[in-house]
């Protein structure tokens, strides 16, 4: 379980660039929930990943995964705990080490990492097994370096090397949003499959409305560093995306919402 007790974070405090990215959220995810986050550019939904992740230290809250206190952890401690994929899909690899290396260093996330030679026969077997579900035929090519892949492809194994060891949370961060709409749509699936079949507890930020309607149990949206509808339980089974474009528009009305909504909900309707 993610608890996430009244973060906040400015960023350059003090400055005319002074940005108030997180202003006191709270929020509970309970163990093998999948949540969407949706919000405009600003609204502070990747920042709130980030602050997950431990890409910076919050200026005030806590952040407690399965009972333990990492609010003050570094990104690279939390690692062992904590899966995630990047929007850009030549992130979270190394493109000149071959896919099977890849996957190796993936299986030692949070474990002392030995220098050595080749890798045994045992585990290009199992590496066979888990990259051969995604029909892309790259089960024949684990000696190719990950960067000669296309980015879908990439995305893909990016996903399974971020699950492969069980992470307490995964942390998906627009991972499809640099795809075209046929990959994204296979990389949704896989994703999908994945967190269904390892009850994963998931926490996606998108931009797509039907992304949020059609994966996960629950839909929050943010604006303003703030988390302003949490949508769970049957409310959410009920939602549609008519719903989400009613409540960007309430939102515009209250706030005099950020003057680019009108072009982000045309290009994020399907």
């Amino acid at each position: 379980m993610l608890k996430i007790e009244n973060i906040k974070k400015t960023f350059n405090p003090g400055t005319i660039n002074e940005v108030h990215a997180l202003r006191g959220v709270s929020l509970e995810i309970e163990e093998g929930s999948f949540v969407c986050i949706l919000g405009t550019n600003g609204s502070g939904k990747s920042t709130a990943l980030n602050a997950a992740a431990g890409n910076f230290v919050v200026d005030e809250g806590k952040i407690i995964l399965d009972d333990i206190d990492i609010t003050n952890w570094s990104e690279h401690r939390r690692a062992k705990y904590i899966g995630r994929v990047f929007q850009n899909p030549f992130s979270g690899t190394a493109p000149n080490m071959s896919i099977q290396e890849n996957l190796a260093l993936a299986m030692k996330r949070g474990k002392k990492r030995g220098l050595g030679w080749g890798l045994p026969g045992s585990l290009i077997e199992q590496f066979k097994q888990i990259v051969s579900p995604l029909n892309m035929g790259l089960e024949d090519r684990l000696e190719n370096p990950i960067g000669k892949l296309s980015g879908g492809q990439r995305q893909a194994l990016t996903l399974l090397m971020s699950t492969v060891i069980k992470p307490k949370l995964l942390l998906l961060d627009e991972h499809t949003a640099a795809l075209d709409p046929k990959t994204a749509s296979k990389v949704l699936d896989l994703t999908q499959q994945v967190i269904t079949r390892d009850n994963l507890t998931t926490l996606m930020v998108t931009h797509s409305m039907q992304q949020a309607v059609k994966l996960g149990d629950r839909i929050l949206m943010m604006h303003q560093g703030r988390v302003v509808f949490d949508f769970k339980g049957e409310e959410r089974k009920r939602l549609k995306i008519n719903d989400l474009l009613s409540m960007f528009d309430e939102l515009r009305r209250k706030d005099n919402f950020d003057p680019t909504l009108a072009s982000f909900l045309v290009d994020n309707y399907v």
